[in-house]
């Protein structure tokens, strides 16, 4: 293995429905909504990088009412020194700790929501990073 997690944290939660017509709003029209996942990664210290995974809620058309939900997971990787390959280093940040954490991240979102009155929220059990990569490099 060319890494190790050192440590892993929620970096930022944002949930937040300003006015009770949202509330209901949401509840009638979740489905007019979809969740969208974003990674991003900074060198922390010299083999130290933070990847950082978002998932966020955000509604399909953009008439729709907004809401604030929000949730970053921040996860602390140390690279081998020996690790020089940036293909390598790529999927790392953008497939395999995204495929670790996402259990935990996705947790943490059905919780807020659940705990928020929404019992059917629907998120996706898995997500295929790997998929998501390759056709982002096409």
């Amino acid at each position: 293995m060319n890494y190790k997690i050192i440590a892993k944290y929620i970096k930022k939660l944002d949930f937040d429905i300003s006015k009770p017509d949202k509330f209901f709003s949401l509840t009638k029209d979740i489905s007019n909504y979809k969740f969208k996942i974003d990674i991003k990664s900074n060198r922390f210290k010299d083999n130290i990088i933070e990847v950082q995974t978002t998932l966020v809620l955000e509604p399909k058309d953009k008439n729709l009412d907004r809401i604030n939900a929000l949730a970053t997971y921040s996860t602390m990787v140390e690279l081998d020194k020996s690790l020089t390959d940036k293909k390598k280093l790529e999927e790392i940040i953008l497939i395999e700790i995204p495929n670790k954490i996402y259990p935990e991240l996705r947790k943490v979102f059905i919780f807020i929501f659940e705990n928020s009155g929404f019992r059917e929220i629907k998120i996706d059990q898995d997500v295929d990073f790997k998929k998501l990569y390759l056709s982002r490099r096409n």
